[in-house]
């Protein structure tokens, strides 16, 4: 085991279970063990990890000894979507591997990836397939920089990835959840972001998910995780300036390169999304920070 002051490897057993199994005999409670009263056990939930609230104890830690969270306060992620913060959608489905021959990316769990989502280009539907059977219209309902990410259990559940301008119509496996600034929200998708990669938020993920495969659905129980809520639209657009910065910078260098790939035409080059990419009036708002300047008055007081 390693020694908690010094950090080496010592020459000694970490047997937790036998502690909590003494800790349990002596009707003690533990680090790893506690008490859950069996009337707040629901045979559907009957597992351990769902009942540890070590993570979210860190959490509300965090929120009350970090200066950085000095003014928030904190709302789980149904409360956010019920109150008009978050909107939350699935994904449209998966299609058959017959019907991947076309122009409409399909895009795979295994494609969300390092923060952005990663279009194969060998890898679509037809549009008549895409509008029928999984948009069930002329649009794929997406809009720029939705926030993406897995909603079944895998190693990289609750990483989210951003759509970038140009990627919007595309057939996402229904095996995602897309989310967005709900109408209430004060704050971009940049601020989302900055908070679902939180250590204290993404930690939260291990409670809700009972099995590490790639087939167990999580269902609603996302709906449970805490999240920091900012005191006004201002510390939103501060503390995500990076995040910002960062995709804001990506979106403008995607655009610059497939404007000079459509002018020079002598390049064999693939943008994700390139052929369809244009900035328009209301991701320019979200890129100059200024998407929520008129749902200011839905802040709470600070």
């Amino acid at each position: 085991m390693q020694d908690p002051e010094t950090g080496e490897m010592v020459d000694a057993i970490n047997d937790k279970l036998l502690e909590d199994m003494k800790a349990l005999a002596a009707g003690k409670e533990t680090d790893t063990l506690r008490f859950i009263d069996a009337s707040l056990v629901s045979a559907r939930t009957a597992v351990p990890a769902y009942y540890d609230r070590r993570y979210e104890e860190n959490f509300a830690n965090a929120l009350r000894d970090d200066p950085e969270f000095s003014g928030f306060t904190e709302m789980a992620i149904g409360d956010m979507v019920a109150n008009g913060f978050l909107e939350v959608r699935g994904g449209h489905g998966s299609p058959k591997q017959e019907q991947r021959v076309g122009d409409i990316p399909y895009i795979k769990v295994s494609d969300l990836r390092a923060g952005t989502v990663n279009i194969n280009p060998t890898n679509r539907v037809p549009r008549s397939v895409a509008e029928r059977l999984f948009w069930r219209g002329k649009s794929s309902g997406l809009a720029a920089f939705d926030l993406v990410c897995p909603e079944r259990t895998s190693k990289n559940i609750g990483d989210f990835c951003v759509l970038m301008p140009g990627q919007e119509q595309l057939v996402v496996t229904k095996e995602v959840i897309v989310v967005r600034p709900g109408p209430n929200a004060y704050f971009d998708p940049f601020y989302l972001l900055w908070a679902f990669t939180l250590k204290i938020v993404r930690d939260q993920w291990k409670r809700v998910i009972f099995m590490q495969t790639n087939r167990e659905d999580v269902g609603k129980r996302y709906f449970e995780i805490r999240m920091p809520i900012p005191p006004n639209a201002e510390v939103a657009e501060r503390v995500s300036q990076r995040f910002r910065d960062y995709y804001v910078t990506m979106a403008r260098a995607r655009q610059s390169l497939t404007e000079y790939l459509a002018e020079s035409n002598k390049h064999h080059f693939f943008i994700d999304g390139g052929e369809a990419l244009a900035i328009d009036d209301e991701d320019e708002a979200i890129l100059a920070g200024e998407a929520a300047v008129d749902r200011t008055e839905s802040e709470p007081d600070s």
